[in-house]
């Protein structure tokens, strides 16, 4: 059987951002790991103009270029990891854009968060995420990472770990394999 397939989605699109060096660790981690083949979706890149599609995403009938090649990405993924900031208490409008866009293809895949922020460690972000991943039918997993002022994390333009944040990395990967044994027959 294929490695199943992890995609790492940057929701953190503006200029100096640190999310692209903390999405890179985890693409690393999980390359390192060597589990999963990877998808590396950073939203800058991507750049998905906010929905524009005429149709109901249940009714996965894309009309637009950028949209297909959106689904077939995210159909062929078999977990998530999500990176992404908080804003004022909320996740990023990138990575709600980018769900937004589509519904079957997240059903029953598992999904994981790498968030910061301030004092909060992006708590708050997660905390609004989680009800819209459960709507999509995605379930989450127990371990998640929450990181206080990331950027004092950054050295040199990369994400340098802690101790604690590389263990509980290592758990996710450990879980998010496992939910995927456990969901894949479901989705059949």
């Amino acid at each position: 059987m294929a490695k199943p397939k992890l995609m790492i989605i940057v929701g953190s699109v503006r200029e100096g951002r640190v999310g692209l060096p903390i999405g890179e660790w985890v693409n690393q981690a999980a390359l390192t790991d060597g589990r999963f083949d990877i998808d590396f979706a950073d939203l800058k890149e991507i750049a998905l103009p906010l929905m524009d599609e005429p149709n109901h995403p249940r009714m996965q009938q894309y009309t637009q270029p950028h949209t297909i090649e959106w689904a077939k990405r995210v159909a062929a993924a078999h977990a998530f990891v999500f990176v992404f900031p908080e804003y004022n208490h909320s996740y990023s409008p990138a990575i709600k854009n980018a769900l937004d866009y589509l519904g079957h293809e997240w059903d029953r895949k598992p999904v994981s968060f790498v968030n910061w922020g301030g004092n909060s460690g992006g708590t708050r972000a997660q905390a609004a995420l989680r009800p819209v991943v459960t709507s999509l039918g995605m379930v989450m997993t127990h371990g998640l990472i929450e990181i206080n002022f990331a950027g004092a994390q950054i050295e040199d333009g990369a994400f340098s770990p802690n101790e604690q944040q590389s263990t509980v990395l290592s758990l996710v990967l450990d879980e998010l394999q496992q939910l995927d044994g456990a969901l894949r027959p479901l989705r059949s």
